[in-house]
């Protein structure tokens, strides 16, 4: 005898804000009458962190800050002990999303080292014989959006061999001149980043212009911190020798997901930033990085 569990939600993006209901319907479809123990609906948020292997047993003081912490967990019945009639039957729900004390709900986000998650779970009790059914499904948590105005910090770049870092030899370095502008450095996260970029000069051809977008992730406590910067994309701009003198233009969407509003807590942070690489025929690499401040608006 086969029956299955789903739930769904009236919501088609699945994004909801703290302080709203998530309302929706469990659907149990089965071809005979089945006897249950109740239905249950479980809301959990939860922050995972991992420390990653360059940092495991550096600090004793880290298996204690990097517990999972629990942002919700709420539990409502959706419906009692009793019988469900054969065919689709369908079960409404409503489900306020909302923390218990001072609990702030971070923003989803699904990272390396940091994972902030939020699920429902519906869980079907019965009798001892049979086994008992559940279904999980996520649903997005964006934060609400800030009141203040965005002042976009638009910046201004050079790169030659003068301005780069962590150089071994620069009297080996070929000449070059890039120039070029990111037109706001604090980012509204639905909308992208953009700029342009021009090759001035170069001795050396160049192989590919890339944007690549990194989190930086932070977890620890006040004895130490573990920060790993991990990719998150990676997007040409330019491919071969471009004409120089001429524009290129910067312009990068925020992956939904794996961005969010840029967060800072005891036990954790999030940060971004982009690089713009520069891969000369010979394989140098030339990276000029900018820290980004992602927010809701």
């Amino acid at each position: 005898m086969s029956i299955t569990l789903d739930i769904r939600l009236k919501r088609a993006n699945k994004v909801y804000h703290e302080g709203e209901v998530l309302a929706g319907v469990v659907v149990l479809a089965s071809k005979e009458a089945v006897q249950h123990q109740g239905i249950s609906l479980t809301m959990e948020g939860v922050v995972n962190l991992q420390l990653s292997s360059k940092s495991v047993g550096v600090f004793e003081a880290f298996y204690n800050s990097v517990k999972p912490i629990q942002l919700i967990n709420s539990n409502i019945e959706v419906a009692k002990a009793g019988k469900i009639p054969g065919g689709k039957t369908e079960i409404p729900f409503e489900f306020p999303l909302s923390t218990k004390g001072n609990k702030v709900l971070y923003e989803t986000y699904h990272g390396v080292f940091v994972n902030i998650q939020y699920i429902l779970r519906c869980d079907m009790k019965r009798s001892l014989l049979a086994k008992d059914l559940n279904r999980t499904f996520e649903f997005m948590v964006h934060c609400q959006p800030q009141k203040a105005k965005l002042v976009p910090t638009p910046v201004d770049f050079t790169i030659t061999p003068e301005t780069l870092q962590n150089v071994q030899e620069r009297s080996l370095l070929p000449r070059f001149l890039i120039r070029g502008h990111l037109n706001a450095t604090n980012c509204v996260i639905t909308e992208p980043l953009t700029g342009e970029l021009m090759v001035e000069n170069s001795q050396v051809a160049i192989k590919s212009i890339e944007l690549q977008l990194v989190r930086v992730e932070t977890c620890g406590c006040a004895e130490g911190y573990a920060r790993d910067a991990t990719e998150i994309q990676n997007i040409q701009i330019a491919e071969g020798d471009v004409c120089h003198g001429l524009s290129i233009p910067i312009y990068m969407v925020f992956p939904r997901l794996f961005t969010c509003p840029t967060l800072e807590t005891t036990n954790f942070k999030v940060e971004f930033e982009v690089n713009v690489v520069i891969v000369l025929h010979d394989d140098h690499l030339i990276t000029e990085n900018f820290p980004l401040k992602l927010c809701r608006v």
